[in-house]
């Protein structure tokens, strides 16, 4: 007898991509081996029906926080970091309309050329027309993190959830891979991650998702198949929740 196939937990879904994430084993810019190898990802689970979107970091080319720190304007510094996002958004849809996923580029700050402004009803028709949208430029605004925004947009698309694409395979007690005595968390509340101010995202983008009860999935994307995995609801990483 035929088993009817799993299907997804959840329908729309925002994936938050530091910029780290395209850098693979380089030490700056992008790996086009990893941008594909994300795309190809990505490209599974539209195939599912699952409605994407992204929001990708910049830290990879330009971190606004260390250039403040090092004596630049911090607004400034923060500018600047948002065009780096703009720039690996043009990567990511690059490779993921090479896997043959039709992408929208859509950015807080306007430059008509490259990318889409952003209009929160047009996003959401391209989400519905089963377009990935990859959102760029952060909030547009300076002292907002690229996780703000990845929560931000989340609430705005009426996302079911945050995937939170890191280096390693969940929230630990501390870095696993400085501290070998650093134990895993399968499940964290809200306010735990807060108050253990453990380093997931800043504490804007957790109470963005704790007013607003949004899960987030922290997972490692270094581990072919994870993203989908945690698509389709297996106990993968760790989940934050009320």
């Amino acid at each position: 007898m035929h088993q009817p196939s799993p299907s997804p937990a959840y329908r729309r879904v925002l994936v938050k991509l530091s910029g780290e994430a395209l850098m693979g084993g380089l030490n700056y810019g992008i790996d086009r081996n990893v941008a594909g190898q994300i795309a190809r990802e990505v490209g599974e689970i539209q195939a599912l029906g699952v409605e994407l979107a992204i929001v990708i970091g910049g830290g990879n080319i330009f971190r606004g926080v260390a250039a403040s720190a090092a004596g630049m304007d911090r607004a400034q510094a923060d500018y600047m970091g948002m065009l780096a996002t703009v720039i690996n958004a043009l990567a990511l849809q690059d490779a993921l309309e090479q896997e043959g996923v039709v992408t929208r580029v859509v950015t807080a700050i306007e430059m008509r050329s490259v990318a889409e402004p952003f209009i929160r009803r047009r996003a959401i028709r391209h989400i519905e027309m089963g377009r990935v949208v990859v959102f760029a430029a952060g909030t547009g605004n300076p002292y907002f993190t690229t996780d703000t925004a990845a929560a931000l947009r989340a609430m705005e698309i009426k996302a079911e959830v945050i995937l939170k694409a890191t280096k390693v395979d969940g929230i630990y007690t501390a870095d696993p891979l400085t501290d070998p005595g650093a134990t895993k968390f399968d499940s964290l509340s809200y306010i735990e991650v807060l108050e253990r101010r453990l380093k997931v995202m800043d504490a804007t983008a957790i109470s963005l998702c704790m007013d607003n009860k949004l899960p987030i999935v922290v997972f490692n994307l270094r581990t072919h198949g994870n993203m989908k995995r945690a698509i389709m609801g297996e106990a993968i990483g760790t989940t934050v929740r009320a």
